[in-house]
C-alpha cells in the first residue's frame, strides 16, 4: 500500500476567516487542530499571511493551540522571514515551544518580503537589511541562545546577566525547516541542518517533469545534509478524499481541481515553476494515485495540504476521511504482514 513506510502525517490549514468576524475563522481553525489531534495525526502545522484574511502571526496563533491541544505537533509553514527581526521571532518561537512541551515545528523561508514597501520596516539595529539565508541562519542562532556579547547587561530589572534569547527551548533549532522549491535552495538547507519542505510547486530548472524535478530537489537535500541527526523531508500533497462529502462538496472539490488543472500542463513564468495536480476522488482512487505519484516512495512524512477558502465543515470532513482511509491502508499492511508471516510459519 502507498501509506505503508509514512511514519508521519500532518495537515496545512491556511486559517481563513471572514473580515466582519475573524473571531470565528481564528476558532474553527483551533477546533480543527483539536479534531486533527483526536485522530492521531502526527502534527498540524498553520500558514502565515499578510495582507491577507488569514493566519498573520503563526507564533500568536499556535500559542493558543498549544492550551487547546497535548500532543499533536504544531508547525509553521512558512513564515517569510524578509518580514521579521529575527532575534524577535525567536523569542515569540521560543515561548511557544516552552508552552507546547516542545512539540514545535518551524517552517520559514527568505527573500525579500513581497509587500515590504508597505509594512515592513528593514532597518534593524545595525542596519541589516540581507534578505538571503543569512537571516534564516541569525534565527538559527538566536534559537540556540547564544550569548549575544560577553559582558553581561547592567541596568535591568533583573540584574547583571550574559544577554541571549530568553526563554531557551532546547532542541528548537534542531526542529526548523525550510520551505526550498529550487536546487540551490535544497543545497542550502541541508548544509545548514534544516530539514525539507516540499509540495505541491518546484522549479523547473532543467526539466519539464514535476516529478523529476522533485526527485532531483530531494536528492540534492541529502546529498548536501552533513549533520549527525537524521535528515528529513516533509512532502505536501492537496488531497480531497470524498467518501464522506456532500453531493455539494464533491462538485465543489471537483471545480476546484479543474480550476487549478491548466497550470500543471506546462513550466509557469520566468522561473519555470511547475505545478502538481490536485487528488480528488474516493478512498480507493487516492490509494491508487498515490501509489503512482514516483516521489512518495523517497519520503517517510507526508501532509496534506487544505485549499484555501474552504469552509470549516469541508476541512473537518476532508482530514477525518483521510485519517480513515490511512488508518485503513496501515491495517490492511498489518494484516497482510500477519498472512505472510503465517504462512512462512507453517512453511
Amino acid at each position: 500500500m502507498p501509506l505503508s513506510h509514512i511514519r508521519h502525517i500532518a495537515f496545512l490549514v491556511p486559517g481563513s476567516y471572514e473580515d466582519d468576524d475573524p473571531a470565528k475563522g481564528l476558532e474553527d481553525t483551533l477546533r480543527l487542530i483539536e479534531l486533527g489531534e483526536a485522530l492521531s495525526f502526527d502534527s498540524a502545522w498553520v500558514r502565515q499571511r499578510h495582507l491577507e484574511r488569514g493566519i498573520s502571526s503563526a507564533s500568536t496563533f499556535l500559542a493558543a493551540a498549544t492550551q487547546r491541544t497535548k500532543r499533536i505537533g504544531l508547525g509553521t509553514a512558512v513564515i517569510q522571514l524578509g518580514y521579521e527581526n529575527p532575534f524577535r521571532l525567536a523569542e515569540d518561537l521560543s515561548t511557544v515551544d516552552v508552552l507546547s512541551g516542545g512539540r514545535l515545528q518551524v517552517g520559514v523561508s527568505v527573500g525579500p518580503a513581497p509587500f515590504g514597501r508597505l509594512i515592513a520596516d528593514y532597518a534593524d539595529a545595525d542596519g541589516d537589511a540581507d534578505f538571503g539565508h543569512g537571516r534564516a541562519e541569525r534565527l538559527a542562532r538566536a534559537l540556540r541562545s547564544e550569548p549575544l556579547s560577553q559582558d553581561p547587561l547592567s541596568g535591568n530589572a533583573a540584574g547583571a546577566q550574559v544577554p541571549r534569547l530568553r526563554p531557551h527551548a532546547p532542541g528548537l533549532a534542531d526542529r526548523l525547516w525550510y520551505g526550498g522549491g529550487s536546487q540551490a535552495s535544497a543545497a542550502w538547507a541541508g548544509r545548514a541542518g534544516f530539514h525539507l519542505l516540499t509540495g505541491n510547486i518546484v522549479s523547473g530548472e532543467d526539466t519539464d517533469d514535476f516529478a523529476t524535478a522533485q526527485t532531483r530537489l530531494i536528492e540534492r537535500f541529502r546529498r548536501e545534509w552533513v549533520h549527525e541527526r537524521s535528515a528529513r523531508v516533509a512532502l505536501g500533497r492537496v488531497i480531497l478524499p470524498t467518501d464522506g462529502a456532500s453531493a455539494a462538496q464533491r462538485r465543489r472539490y471537483a471545480d476546484f481541481a479543474a480550476s487549478r488543472h491548466e497550470r500543471t500542463l506546462a513550466p509557469q513564468g520566468p522561473r519555470r515553476t511547475l505545478f502538481r495536480p490536485d487528488i480528488v476522488g474516493s478512498g480507493s482512487d487516492i490509494l491508487a494515485a498515490l501509489g503512482r505519484d514516483p516521489v512518495l516512495p523517497l519520503v517517510s512524512e507526508l501532509r496534506l495540504e487544505l485549499p484555501y477558502e474552504f469552509e470549516a465543515e469541508d476541512y473537518a470532513q476532508i482530514i477525518t476521511d483521510f485519517a480513515r482511509l490511512s488508518a485503513r491502508s496501515r491495517q490492511v499492511d498489518r494484516d497482510a504482514n500477519l498472512a505472510r508471516g503465517a504462512r512462512s510459519g507453517s512453511g
